[in-house]
């Protein structure tokens, strides 16, 4: 009878709820606080570009875009990323979710092949799939070497510049594999089109 009666005394002394809310503050401020105040500080430290969105600014500090979202260009003087079914919104983005085999898509494909051949003044059968097809976030700033390459020619006679400036230029973008293993050669739109500026009122 003593004995049960000391050990409901015991219970009521140190009751389980105790250790339970220690350790949800302890998970709370160090894993939900800490950690992250930690991991911001040194990401920020050390990749201080990547940390702040890789966001391209003016000599002013102004924002003009990110280097990891598509955006429209507007002009011949400019290369052309990929369309957008989210309309380059990056709070939208998404693909367009259609079978290749849906009418829709096989439409649209059809009429973006006709005015990129136009536009570049291609051959329809030569325009790469890239320039008129959609990526899978409808954000994707990056296009393949040769989808770049159509492209040269008319941004060198809107801009009234050599070929071979324009090649340079594309050439200095030109991003290979990850490590040298993972994915394709490709080229940033956004830093491409900035490059373009940046020489136009170099002196």
């Amino acid at each position: 009878m003593n004995r049960s009666i000391t050990t409901s005394n015991t219970r009521t002394r140190n009751p389980l709820w105790r250790p339970a809310i220690g350790l949800s503050l302890f998970g709370l401020l160090g894993t939900g606080l800490v950690y992250a105040l930690a991991a911001t500080g040194v990401a920020g430290t050390l990749f201080p570009a990547q940390a702040d969105g890789n966001l391209v600014r003016d000599a002013d500090g102004a924002v003009r875009a990110s280097l990891l979202v598509a955006q429209p260009f507007s002009g011949d003087g400019y290369f052309q990323t990929r369309p957008s079914a989210a309309s380059y919104d990056p709070m939208a983005a998404a693909g367009s979710n259609l079978a290749r085999s849906n009418p829709e898509l096989i439409k649209r494909v059809a009429e973006a092949t006709t005015a990129v051949a136009a536009r570049e003044n291609l051959d329809a059968a030569k325009v790469p799939g890239e320039l008129v097809t959609q990526s899978g976030s409808g954000m994707d700033p990056e296009l393949s070497p040769a989808a770049v390459q159509v492209q040269i020619a008319r941004v060198a006679q809107a801009r009234g510049w050599p070929v071979e400036r324009v090649q340079a230029l594309v050439d200095a973008q030109l991003q290979g594999r990850q490590w040298g293993v993972f994915g394709q050669p490709r080229v940033n739109i956004i830093a491409l089109n900035r490059a373009l500026d940046t020489a136009t009122h170099a002196p």
